[in-house]
C-alpha cells in the first residue's frame, strides 16, 4: 500500500564532487551539480566520472543527484546534448534539471526531468503545462508568495514543487534577464551572467541630473525563508532548494546543517503528514550559524506578501559584498588598536568590515586580540560608533574545513546458530534486509555472559556508513571474535550490494499530447533557440513569434530585465503609498557608458528595465 506521507527534500548545491559528498554527509536529501557543459553556472562544471562518484555516495543514503542541463541550446548543439544526457543516464543520475524544451524531442533514455528556475514558473497555467510535458518536479520562481505557491500546488497537486529557501537572489525573474547578453555578450541563459545587477549605479532623471550616486540599486540581499519553512510545506513545497553552486564547502556544510535541523524538527511535529526523502542521521561537530557564512544580510523577499510596504528594504544598496554577522560598535580607535563593544569572541585572523564616513565598504584582518581590543597590522581611521561586522570567522571556518559531520544508517542485527552455521541477519532503516551465514564448529557454552562482547564486535562498524541500533545475540554461547568479525564484514558487504541493486529511480513521465500551452504567442523572453523547442510549443498550440534574444536581438525596444522588485518602493517613493517621497518619471540607471531606463508598472507592482541611449 502506497504511503500517504509527503516526502520532504532538502536540495543542496554542489560546485564539485567533494562538495556534493559533504552536502549529503551533512544532511542533504539531494544535490544538484553541473556537468562539463550546458549548465547555467559555466564555472561549476564537472566530469562524468566526478558526478558518478557523487552519485555512488549519495545513493547509499537514498539521496539523489540531479544534473543541471539547464542552458538554452543552440541548433548546432542538439546532438552534443543528446550524448551528454545519455552519459548522465548511464552513471545513474536521478534527474536532469532543464530549461530548453528541445530535450523533450531528443533521442534520449527515460531519465526523469525537472524544470529549471530558468523556466520562470509563476502561474498555475505554466505549472500545468510543465507537468503535462512530463516534468516530475517543478521549481517555482523565488518571487512567489505563500498564497501563489498554494495556487500552483492546487493546480498540480500530484507533482512535487521545489521552492528556493536560501541564497543569492537574482533581481530579475529567472529566465527573463537579457541585460548581461545585451551589454556584455554574456548570456545568463547560457551560464555566463556578468552580474550587471551587482554593479554600482548612479540614479538619474531624464536630463541626466544625479539623484543618487554610486549605489548598488539592483543588488538584492540574500534570501532566507527559514522562518517560513513550515508555512511553505503547508502551501505545497516539497523540495527546499539552497542556491549556491559557486559556493565553497564551508558555506554548503553550514547552510545544509542549519536547514536539516530545521526541517527535521517540523517533520517530527507532523509525522503523520511528512517524512524525510532520504535515510540516515547526520551528527555534527559544530553548531550551524547562517550569519557566519557569506551573506549580504537577509530578506524573506515576497514570501509573505505581493505588495510590500513602501520603503521596506530588500536591497543591499551600499555593497554587493558579504556583510556577515554584526559584532558591535567601536568605542575606541587608536591607529592600530580598535576596541569594540561586543559580546562575541574575536580571534586572530578574523576579517572585519565596516562602512566609512563616505558610506564606502572597507575591511581589515585582525592580527592580535587583547580582550575586546583588536590589534591590526596597519592603522585604520575609525570613528567612535562605527558598526563593525565579521565577514570572516577564522575559528568557525577552520572547524568546518576539517571533517565536521558523519552520516549513519541505523542497523539492527540478529545473531543465531543453526545446524552448524553461524547466521547473521541485518535490517537497516532503508528497508533492506540480508541474511548470511558461515560454517562454524559446534559452539561451546560460555563460562561468562557474552551479550556485551558480541554486541561490541557487531557494533565495530567504524569504516562503514552503518551504526548498530539494536542487536539480539547469543549470550549463552562463546563465539570467537575473529569468526564474528568475519561474519559481520561479509554480511555488511552484502547489505551494500543489496542497496545498490534495489535503489529506486524515478520514472520519466509521459508527455500528454493534447495539453494546452501556457500562452499562444511566445517572444524572445521565452528563450526558444532551436527548431526542436519550437516544435514542442507548436505541437501544443503556441506560435513562436521571436527566437531567443541570444539568437536574434529584437529590433524593437524591449525589456532586458523584468522584476517584482521595485526601485521606487525600495527608496520610499512608491506611487501608490500615501505620503511617499517623490521621484521623477522616468528614472535612469548609469554605470559608466551604460544607461538603463526604469519603468514601473504600478498596476502589476512590477518593474521593467530597458537599454537606454548613453
Amino acid at each position: 500500500m502506497k504511503s500517504t506521507l509527503r516526502d520532504i527534500e532538502l536540495l543542496a548545491p554542489a560546485r564539485d564532487a567533494e562538495i556534493a559528498i559533504e552536502a549529503v554527509r551533512h544532511g542533504a536529501d539531494a544535490v544538484y551539480m553541473g556537468p562539463q557543459s550546458f549548465g547555467a553556472r559555466a564555472m561549476a562544471g564537472n566530469s562524468t566520472a566526478d558526478i558518478a562518484r557523487a552519485v555512488d555516495f549519495a545513493h547509499r543514503f537514498n539521496a539523489k543527484v540531479y544534473a543541471t542541463v539547464n542552458t538554452i541550446i543552440y541548433e548546432n548543439e542538439l546532438k552534443a546534448v543528446e550524448k551528454l544526457i545519455t552519459d548522465l543516464y548511464n552513471i545513474q543520475v536521478d534527474a536532469l534539471i532543464v530549461q530548453d524544451m528541445s530535450i523533450l524531442r531528443m533521442d534520449i533514455p527515460p531519465i526523469a526531468l525537472h524544470s529549471s528556475t530558468q523556466c520562470d514558473l509563476r502561474t498555475p497555467e505554466k505549472a500545468r503545462f510543465l507537468a503535462s510535458m512530463g516534468f516530475s518536479q517543478l521549481v517555482m520562481a523565488r518571487e512567489l508568495t505563500l498564497a501563489e505557491i498554494a495556487n500552483i500546488h492546487q493546480a498540480v497537486p500530484t507533482v512535487p514543487l521545489e521552492g528556493f529557501v536560501h541564497g543569492a537572489l537574482c533581481v530579475s525573474y529567472s529566465g527573463r534577464c537579457q541585460v548581461s547578453q545585451a551589454l556584455k555578450g554574456r548570456s545568463a541563459n547560457r551560464g555566463e551572467c556578468a552580474q550587471i545587477c551587482r554593479l554600482a549605479f548612479d540614479l538619474e532623471d531624464e536630463k541626466g541630473s544625479k539623484l543618487l550616486r554610486n549605489k548598488h540599486l539592483l543588488s538584492l540581499r540574500d534570501f532566507n525563508a527559514g522562518a517560513h519553512v513550515a508555512q511553505m510545506m503547508v502551501a505545497g513545497v516539497s523540495s527546499f532548494k539552497i542556491e549556491g553552486r559557486l559556493k565553497d564547502a564551508v558555506y554548503v556544510k553550514n547552510v545544509v546543517a542549519h536547514y536539516r535541523r530545521l526541517i527535521d524538527d517540523i517533520i517530527a511535529m507532523h509525522p503523520d503528514v511528512y517524512r524525510r526523502a532520504s535515510a540516515g542521521t547526520s551528527i555534527y561537530s559544530f553548531t550551524p550559524e547562517l550569519f557566519k557564512s557569506f551573506n549580504r544580510s537577509f530578506t524573506s523577499y515576497f514570501i509573505t506578501g505581493r505588495r510590500l510596504a513602501n520603503g521596506q528594504t530588500m536591497a543591499s544598496l551600499n555593497t554587493p559584498k558579504a556583510l556577515g554577522e554584526k559584532l558591535g560598535k567601536v568605542i575606541a580607535s587608536r591607529g592600530k588598536e580598535v576596541t569594540i563593544d561586543t559580546v562575541h569572541r574575536i580571534a586572530n585572523g578574523d576579517g572585519l568590515s565596516y562602512f566609512n564616513s563616505k558610506g564606502e565598504y572597507a575591511g581589515f584582518r585582525v592580527n592580535k586580540v587583547e580582550g575586546r581590543t583588536v590589534v591590526l597590522k596597519n592603522a585604520v581611521n575609525l570613528s567612535v560608533g562605527t558598526v563593525l561586522y565579521r565577514t570572516g570567522d577564522k575559528a568557525f571556518d577552520d572547524l568546518l574545513a576539517k571533517p565536521s559531520a558523519q552520516r549513519h544508517i541505523a542497523l539492527n542485527a540478529t545473531l543465531r546458530y543453526i545446524a552448524g552455521r553461524l547466521v547473521l541477519h541485518l535490517a537497516d532503516e532503508r528497508g533492506n534486509e540480508v541474511t548470511h551465514s558461515i560454517e562454524c564448529p559446534q559452539l561451546q557454552p560460555a563460562n561468562t555472559p557474552q551479550e556485551n562482547r558480541q554486541r561490541e564486535v557487531l557494533g565495530k562498524l567504524g569504516n562503514t556508513i552503518y551504526r548498530l541500533a539494536e542487536a539480539h545475540v547469543m549470550g549463552e554461547h562463546f563465539v570467537p571474535s575473529s569468526v564474528l568479525t568475519a561474519l559481520r564484514r561479509e554480511t555488511v558487504d552484502l547489505l551494500d550490494r543489496v542497496q545498490a541493486i534495489t535503489y529506486k529511480f524515478a520514472v520519466r513521465h509521459k508527455e500528454q499530447p493534447d495539453s494546452p500551452t501556457f500562452a499562444t504567442r511566445l517572444t524572445y523572453a521565452d528563450n526558444v533557440a532551436n527548431h526542436l523547442a519550437e516544435t514542442v510549443f507548436r505541437d501544443h498550440g503556441a506560435e513562436v513569434s521571436e527566437p531567443a534574444f541570444e539568437v536574434k536581438q529584437p529590433a524593437t525596444d524591449v525589456p532586458v530585465m523584468h522584476t517584482r522588485y521595485c526601485l521606487r518602493r525600495e527608496l520610499g517613493a512608491c506611487r501608490l503609498a500615501k505620503g511617499a517621497k517623490q521621484l521623477p518619471d522616468p528614472l535612469f540607471l548609469r554605470n559608466g557608458v551604460h544607461r538603463l531606463r526604469v519603468e514601473c508598472d504600478c498596476a502589476a507592482c512590477e518593474m521593467k528595465i530597458y537599454i537606454a541611449p548613453s
